[in-house]
């Protein structure tokens, strides 16, 4: 069993929600429970190695990751147009939580809508180690496609 763990946004917040999942009986590293957590948020970049003291591995909220490392809504017309997960300081944050996880032999696998809408960032997520990728339905075989040429 995995349990994943949205919007952690303090060490403090990684540390209570593992006591609090004890005392319902659900203890991390037990009986092959793992515990992921969602990394999202600019702190979750910052201190990528001290959370995955308390967490199995990460899953990247690209979507998430984006807009708040930009400081913008994607679904606001003043600023949509620069929601971009290809953003350097964007990729810098990926690339930070990949080596983290990677280094610690952890987890770590990203969901957004990048990878489905730039085949490029796919392939760069996957020349950085990254476990897994999701991808929307209709980009599922182009996506495959692109990455699979050499």
């Amino acid at each position: 069993v995995e349990i994943m763990i949205p919007f952690v946004r303090t060490l403090d917040m990684a540390r209570e929600v593992n006591e609090v999942l004890e005392k319902n009986g659900l203890k991390r590293g037990e009986d092959g429970l793992k515990v992921q957590m969602m990394a999202e948020l600019p702190s979750n970049v910052f201190l990528a190695d001290e959370f995955l003291e308390y967490f199995d591995g990460f899953s990247i909220g690209s979507n998430d990751l984006t807009q708040l490392t930009l400081g913008l809504d994607r679904d606001s017309g003043l600023v949509a147009q620069y929601f971009d997960e290809r953003n350097p300081a964007v990729m810098k944050g990926l690339e930070t939580l990949i080596k983290a996880a990677k280094a610690k032999g952890k987890y770590v696998g990203i969901c957004g809508q990048g990878p489905s809408d730039h085949p490029d960032l796919a392939k760069w997520l996957m020349e950085q180690g990254i476990d897994s990728v999701s991808l929307n339905p209709d980009s599922v075989i182009p996506s495959y496609m692109f990455l699979g040429e050499k």
